[in-house]
């Protein structure tokens, strides 16, 4: 038996869970709404304060889905109680970032700015310090979503190896190599 299947995720004080047609869980809170459409195969009951979910059988793809669809409801349930954020910095020579709304203007030092996107779901904000780096702040309820804005984010200039520039998350360590050796 899965060791994360089998441990029910518990639900917090004014949250509401709904099981739908299709195997549609709904995710209601006070900081919003999420939806995940569960396999066919995986058994996903609302019990009091708790969300059980169970499986068929022993076959692999049934253990791998009964981990999968807890840990996804237990991030939807996370989300919309207290949310999620992720943070990046800009570490490199005249590198600047900020935000109109939800578009964010990147610096980066290429020959033009980059124009990026933020989906209309989460919540962008930047910061330039004096004497820091330029901060990039994503906020909102789908963890997956805010993972994969900031991967994009991220790979627009991804740290190099040799000085470290970049854009990285807050708090990742870039192992550097060493330059090359100096001549005769």
């Amino acid at each position: 038996m899965s060791r994360i299947g089998k441990k029910p995720v518990l639900i917090p004080n004014g949250i509401t869970v709904t099981v739908g047609t299709g195997n549609t869980v709904t995710v209601k809170g006070p900081k919003g709404e999420l939806k995940q459409v569960i396999d066919r195969d995986i058994k996903v009951e609302v019990k009091e304060n708790k969300i059980e979910i169970s499986r068929p059988t022993d076959q692999i793809r049934h253990r791998a889905l009964h981990g999968l669809y807890r840990s996804l409801l237990s991030n939807m349930v996370k989300g919309v109680t207290e949310g999620y954020k992720r943070q990046l910095e800009l570490i490199g020579v005249g590198f600047k970032a900020s935000n109109q709304g939800n578009l964010l203007d990147l610096a980066l030092g290429y020959s033009h700015n980059i124009i990026f996107e933020i989906p209309k779901e989460l919540k962008l904000a930047t910061a330039q310090e004096k004497g820091e780096n330029p901060k990039i702040m994503l906020e909102g309820t789908d963890k997956q979503l805010i993972g994969q804005v900031a991967a994009k984010i991220r790979g627009l200039r991804k740290p190099e190896p040799y000085k470290g520039k970049g854009i990285r998350y807050t708090g990742e360590i870039v192992r550097k190599k060493a330059g090359k050796a100096a001549g005769k």
